[in-house]
């Protein structure tokens, strides 16, 4: 049997460079190809072609809610959860992390992103979430399908860059609180524009690359969830909950004192010194950092094929 063994590798390594060929080609807007093979979603893509394949939903950017009829229970109570979201951003309560324990979406800070978690691959409400919003997790608590849930706040001027979520075993909705109400604030997934306006939502393919911007002079709250992508095969459906209830579960950030943190954000503290020492030689030299790059990969791939 260990004969074969070379070849299991081969496969292996085949079945993952079509996956990431399909990621990169799958859609009309597309990272450069170089920066395609070093994106996170690329360690994902036999993964992600997975539920692809089995996926409920057409291959759109932007997905029909006719398909998730059980989210119209937070379109009806938009008000509601709007007057939550409202105190807690005069509150000061929908904020960036002062601590490396946001490793998900830490880069979105330096742009003013903030957000409120409500929930995140957890059967049960942050603390801080059920203490300031009891009406908001109520609602969420009826909906299984929502995993993940927070109020987001994009400030006037502030731009989150071309980018693709790394895991494809969800879909994204975004809820309309309190909004400007105009053009000039918006999302652009795969090249179609969407501006969100109060009281409307809208749900979308995050593995297609998308970025929003806020040219208004008001800020933008949005209730934001990730919601469980539909799937028509039982054994699919299994691996996308446990990659769910396991890694990214393991990205849980906290609000406040009392909330969970993720194991992947109680490690992001250590990681972040290796990141930002990355980042200096990328300063000095931007060759020297990518040579630097491909040798690790590249001497970590032909270890693991040739071992």
């Amino acid at each position: 049997m260990l004969q074969h063994l070379p070849y299991v590798k081969l496969a292996i390594v085949a079945v993952f460079v079509a996956s990431t060929v399909y990621v990169h080609r799958r859609g009309r807007v597309r990272l450069g190809f170089w920066r395609q093979l070093t994106d996170h979603s690329t360690f994902m893509a036999p993964i992600n072609c997975l539920m692809y394949l089995f996926s409920r939903l057409p291959p759109w950017p932007y997905l029909p809610s006719e398909e998730f009829e059980e989210l119209r229970l937070l379109d009806e109570h938009w008000m509601e959860i709007r007057y939550e979201a409202r105190r807690l951003a005069e509150a000061g309560e929908i904020k960036a992390s002062d601590k490396f324990d946001d490793a998900g979406f830490n880069s979105f800070f330096k742009t003013g992103w903030t957000r409120f978690y409500l929930k995140w691959y957890d059967q049960q409400a942050h603390p801080s979430a059920l203490a300031l919003c009891p009406e908001t997790t109520s609602l969420l608590q009826r909906l299984p399908s929502v995993k993940a849930a927070m109020f987001a706040a994009l400030p006037p001027g502030a731009r989150l860059v071309s980018h693709r979520d790394p895991f494809a075993g969800s879909v994204r909705y975004h809820l309309g609180l309190s909004t400007p109400n105009s053009d000039d604030c918006y999302i652009s997934v795969d090249g179609k524009k969407y501006s969100w306006r109060d009281g409307q939502s809208v749900i979308f393919d995050e593995t297609f690359l998308h970025y929003a911007e806020n040219r208004s002079d008001r800020t933008r709250i949005i209730l934001f969830c990730d919601v469980e992508r539909p799937l028509t095969n039982g054994l699919a459906r299994a691996i996308n909950r446990g990659i769910s209830d396991t890694l990214i579960r393991a990205a849980a950030a906290p609000n406040a004192e009392g909330d969970r943190t993720g194991g992947l954000n109680r490690a992001f503290a250590y990681i972040q010194q290796v990141r930002l020492f990355a980042k200096r030689i990328k300063a000095r030299s931007r060759l020297a950092y990518y040579v630097l790059k491909w040798i690790l990969f590249g001497g970590l791939l032909g270890w693991w094929l040739w071992s």
